[in-house]
């Protein structure tokens, strides 16, 4: 794929992800053109302030809750990141319509802009809370991951072809607990929830890679999802504040002890490749192909969940995550 001839569009492109995924893509591949759409002016500004003012780069402010502002932005674009969402998982149970409207109807918005604009690739961001949710967050995800993938089926004959990639807790991200237990370390307590708890982990490199990945290699259906290590929330809190008490508050609303990245039910439409799995969709009649010829089908009753993953990050493992992080932290410039 010669990413010099693409034009991106990346929704939230002022988020975490999408500053790195920016950051990244002009490094390394030179797109033709890419387009940062998010509905903060002040974030485009500072983005644009801090370095992010390359020829190639436009800024357009916009809601994709603005189906006809989508179509706008849109024209003449190749390929769409979608990563604008409501993450906040308290801010979404407390504003339940809000989150529907952003995470779900953004989304239809987002698949019919590409639609009618001919966009060659649309690939969604996704979360292991979206596979059995219990919160709305993850429902709201898993609505969006559907709504993607289904939508290979309105494209018809066109070229415009849908995928999603999923995976767990960004290191270091906004809203992550990795700024916020560098903060309670100098009051000598952390919170968790649970000291049972496990979470899938990697860093925001990581995540920005197996997506760049992934555009390259979907052929459109696919819900792709990365292998990558779990940790135990007690070691992650060891790690970044080993002298410090713990202090156990109780399992939130809306909070799993354990993520799951691939449930029992989906791993019989699942791939195992070397460094990813992909679930290919169950029925489909735009799906011509087979990711099988690339690797194996999983076997009955596997689920891929953050207690019995085979991959673990230990104490050492985890303060190598988080070492930019605690420079970052240092020197006040680490967002929570």
């Amino acid at each position: 794929m010669d990413w010099k001839n693409q034009v991106v569009l990346v929704t939230g492109g002022t988020g975490s992800f999408g500053k790195k995924f920016i950051k990244i893509l002009q490094e390394e591949k030179q797109p033709k053109k890419i387009i940062v759409f998010s509905r903060d002016e002040l974030k485009q500004h500072e983005m644009q302030v801090g370095g992010y003012n390359q020829e190639n780069l436009r800024y357009f402010i916009g809601d994709i809750r603005d189906r006809e502002r989508l179509v706008r932005a849109l024209h003449g674009v190749d390929i769409v990141v979608h990563a604008a969402a409501l993450k906040q998982v308290p801010a979404c149970e407390y504003n339940p319509m809000e989150a529907i409207k952003t995470n779900i109807m953004g989304t239809a918005n987002v698949v019919e802009a590409a639609l009618d604009a001919g966009v060659k690739k649309v690939l969604t961001v996704s979360t292991d809370k979206a596979v059995s949710p219990a919160n709305l967050y993850g429902a709201t995800k898993l609505a969006a991951e559907k709504l993607t993938i289904q939508s290979n089926a309105y494209a018809g004959g066109s070229a415009t072809r849908f995928a999603c990639v999923r995976y767990g807790n960004v290191v270091g991200s906004r809203g992550s607990v990795v700024p916020l237990f560098l903060k309670q370390r100098s009051q000598g307590t952390v919170t968790i929830t649970d000291d049972r708890m496990t979470r899938f982990w990697l860093s925001l490199e990581q995540g920005v890679r197996f997506v760049i990945h992934c555009i390259e290699e979907m052929g459109g259906g696919e819900v792709f999802i990365p292998k990558i290590p779990s940790t135990k929330v007690t070691d992650l809190a060891k790690a970044i504040a080993p002298d410090a008490k713990l202090n156990i508050i109780g399992i939130r609303p809306g909070e799993k002890l354990h993520e799951v990245l691939i449930s029992e039910d989906e791993a019989r439409n699942t791939v195992e490749l070397d460094t990813m799995y992909v679930v290919q969709p169950a029925e489909a009649i735009w799906f011509g192909y087979s990711w099988q010829d690339k690797g194996k089908m999983l076997k009955e009753g596997f689920s891929y969940s953050s207690d019995n993953n085979t991959e673990w990050l230990d104490v050492e493992g985890i303060k190598k995550y988080i070492a930019p992080f605690e420079e970052l932290f240092a020197q006040g410039k680490l967002e929570g």
